[in-house]
C-alpha cells in the first residue's frame, strides 16, 4: 500500500513538482483519475488547480514514456555507401 498524504487520498509518490517517475501504466491510472475528479466538477478551485497541474505533469510523463518506446523500436543503420538511414524495427519484425 502506498503512503497518503494526509486527508486527500493522493499517494505521496503523485504530489508536488518533485514527483516520483512512475510507469507509464501508473501514470496513465492516476492521470485518469484526475480527469474523472476534474470531470465530477465538484472540487474547490484549489484542489481543481492542483490536480490540473498533477496532470500536466503526468501527461508529460506519459509523453515521455511514448517517447522512449517509440526510439526503441528504431534504429540507426549504415549502409555499403555510409548513408545513415533509420529502420523502422516494428516494420522489419512484422
Amino acid at each position: 500500500m502506498r503512503a497518503q498524504a494526509s486527508g486527500s487520498g493522493t499517494p505521496l509518490a503523485w504530489r508536488g513538482a518533485g514527483m516520483a517517475k512512475l510507469s507509464f501504466e501508473a501514470a496513465m491510472k492516476r492521470l485518469e483519475t484526475i480527469v474523472e475528479e476534474l470531470e465530477k466538477g465538484d472540487l474547490p478551485l484549489e484542489k481543481a488547480l492542483k490536480r490540473y497541474e498533477e496532470g500536466v505533469r503526468l501527461a508529460k510523463q506519459c509523453q515521455e514514456h511514448l517517447d522512449k518506446a517509440e526510439l526503441k523500436l528504431k534504429q540507426l543503420s549504415v549502409d555499403q555507401e555510409g548513408k545513415i538511414s533509420i529502420n523502422d524495427m516494428a516494420e522489419e519484425n512484422g
